[in-house]
């Protein structure tokens, strides 16, 4: 299906996503393939909820077959939050793209995340 035109959008829908993140990458974020939709990442935060004990992000956008990173390995401080994606650093994700995270210890680091489906 052919992507929508972003100047002249028919549909714009809000929406948000929670993860708490584990060693394995999954998807906070998926455009199916085929949808007709374009999703648009406005902002993506990742808390530290570990009072005691740094832990480290990687986020990454997956297509199927390829993975490009967005940030690997960062340090989140413990109790404390990283921006990785805002609205003036928005991403993307095309027809059959996911947006995966994983965290270098189980349930550390907690994710937020809001997009707009846009069709």
């Amino acid at each position: 299906m052919a992507l929508p035109n972003l100047n002249k959008p028919s549909r714009v829908e809000g929406k948000n996503a929670t993860l708490a993140l584990t060693g394995s990458a999954q998807a906070i974020v998926s455009n199916a393939a085929s949808s007709g939709k374009s999703v648009r990442v406005v902002s993506l935060y990742v808390a530290n909820v570990d009072g005691v004990d740094d832990a480290s992000v990687t986020a990454d956008i997956y297509n199927g077959t390829a993975t490009r990173y967005i940030v690997k390995t960062v340090a989140v401080p413990a109790d404390a939050t990283l921006s990785l994606i805002t609205r003036e650093d928005l991403i993307y994700l095309n027809e059959g793209d996911s947006l995966r995270l994983s965290a270098s210890a189980d349930e550390d680091l907690e994710a937020i995340v809001s997009y707009e489906e846009i069709s």
